[in-house]
């Protein structure tokens, strides 16, 4: 059996990360699926899903550690014009953020619950924003 449902983000910062834990629990109990595999995954090139620790520490020494290995002041070759899309590029850093951090996770499915270790929460991260993001879920057993 498979199941799959999106849902959509509004972001309102250039960089954030956003729980989303909930969402992916509440769609899994959906799915009726007990026993399998559930995938998160966001539909973009400059965003990311991971998981972690849900501490505002955390969160800001994830985005320093992000910040100090992509800094925004590298004469970046994407920062350029590009003519299939009529406009110029200023998204380098968030495309290769996202190339660090990924776009998916998969976690085990046990009783219809996915199946983490106590301190993990599933995390959206957007470097691109402010933007309307989606991201899909996927449970098979």
């Amino acid at each position: 059996m498979h199941y799959y449902e999106e849902f959509t983000l509004r972001t309102s910062r250039y960089e954030q990360l956003i729980l989303i834990t909930r969402q992916v629990l509440e769609i899994a109990a959906r799915s009726g699926i007990r026993d399998g595999l559930v995938t998160v995954q966001s539909k973009h090139t400059t965003t990311g899903i991971t998981v972690n620790e849900s501490l505002e520490c955390l969160e800001s020494d994830i985005e320093t550690f992000l910040s100090a290995l992509v800094p925004e002041d590298r004469p970046y070759s994407h920062a350029r014009m590009l003519r299939d899309y009529g406009s110029t590029a200023g998204n380098p850093t968030g495309h290769l953020k996202a190339l660090l951090v990924g776009n998916h996770c998969h976690l085990p499915l046990q009783g219809g619950v996915p199946v983490r270790g106590g301190a993990q929460e599933i995390y959206f991260c957007e470097f691109d924003g402010p933007a309307v993001r989606t991201i899909t879920v996927t449970v098979t057993d």
